[in-house]
């Protein structure tokens, strides 16, 4: 097959001709027919991720059609069109029993964990516990989106932040997540504060509900100009870029008994950001967490894109070849565009 191969941290990736996978016995082979292209698989090229071995193949977000699968599976067959969450439950610890796959103890990461989706063709694990049956019309590109950005952000807003409707809700970063966090917030009867530095970005925000917008580069204090909108700080904030000034904003923004959700990752020189603890203390404030999302969730979030209350296609930018994935993956850390880039053509 041919993949994208990332054979040194930091060093451009080659075109390479690759074995094709074969099935686990619990898993299946994929064709993959979109891929995205997100800052988790830049902070793995940079070799902020411990779970990758070298040479590598990247790639998480992904959609595609089954080609094989292993002697074990019972719910697949050849031509089932699927995506999967970027991280996937092993089914045996006491979280996929508890069916908190996101945080299972032996998670299966394709990109991260095993060779990833920059390829013609990716193995996937415990299919029959991992893989989501895609709606029939709904595009391979969109449904590429779903398995990081929008499961993630739908997680991150419903799941963790607990959004109700009229709740003011702040968004630090309006990439891919952070964009598919103001979709779903505004479709779950928030009112909406999305913050950036693109005016274009900015722009989209407020096209996908955002009730309000904050230029991070020319305010003087993003905190504060929350707190002035909201009238005394946001119910929930989220981090959807994962950098210690937004992070601190982001608790910083809160009011009283709010609620932080860190979406962004926070690697290598990130990882001990800055928190305003004395204010998390005294204003009884929330800190939590989001990975991912289990694939027996989707179920409600394809319900809302049905329903039309969520239009992921509104999000896919550009759509590349994998030879074009190469610059596009190392250049993620110039935030250029807006809306998910996919790989489309292989």
């Amino acid at each position: 097959m041919k993949a994208v191969l990332i054979e040194k941290f930091q060093q451009t990736p080659v075109i390479a001709t690759l074995p094709d996978p074969t099935p686990a016995p619990h898993g299946v082979v994929l064709k993959v027919a979109a891929t995205g292209v997100c800052r988790s698989d830049w902070h793995g090229w940079m070799g902020h991720d411990s779970d990758i071995d070298l040479p590598h193949v990247p790639g998480h977000e992904l959609a595609g059609i089954v080609e094989a699968v292993g002697k074990d599976v019972r719910n697949w067959k050849p031509g089932d069109r699927v995506t999967v969450p970027f991280v996937g439950g092993c089914g045996s610890c006491p979280e996929c029993h508890a069916g908190q796959q996101q945080v299972c103890r032996d998670q299966f990461q394709p990109g991260f964990t095993h060779w990833g989706s920059f390829a013609e063709y990716v193995g996937i694990h415990h299919a029959d516990l991992n893989l989501v049956a895609l709606p029939e019309e709904m595009g391979f590109a969109t449904a590429a989106s779903l398995g990081c950005r929008f499961a993630t952000s739908f997680r991150a807003v419903v799941d963790q932040g607990r959004v109700a409707p009229g709740e003011w809700v702040a968004v630090h970063g309006c990439g891919g997540v952070g964009l598919s966090a103001v979709m779903i917030a505004s479709a779950m009867g928030a009112n909406v504060i999305a913050i950036d530095i693109d005016p274009a970005k900015l722009a989209l925000a407020q096209d996908l509900g955002a009730v309000a917008c904050i230029d991070g580069a020319s305010a003087a204090d993003v905190p504060e100009a929350v707190a002035e909108i909201t009238g005394g700080g946001a119910h929930v904030s989220l981090d959807a870029l994962g950098h210690p000034a937004t992070c601190f904003n982001s608790v910083s923004c809160l009011g009283r008994r709010g609620r932080h959700v860190q979406v962004g990752l926070m690697l290598a020189d990130h990882a001990a950001p800055a928190v305003p603890m004395a204010k998390v203390i005294g204003w009884e404030l929330e800190i939590l967490g989001s990975h991912g999302m289990q694939a027996h969730r989707y179920g409600a979030m394809l319900a809302m894109v049905r329903s039309g209350k969520l239009d992921p296609a509104r999000l896919v930018g550009a759509e590349i070849s994998l030879e074009e994935a190469i610059p596009a993956l190392t250049g993620m850390d110039s935030f250029a565009g807006v809306g998910a880039t996919v790989v489309t053509r292989f």
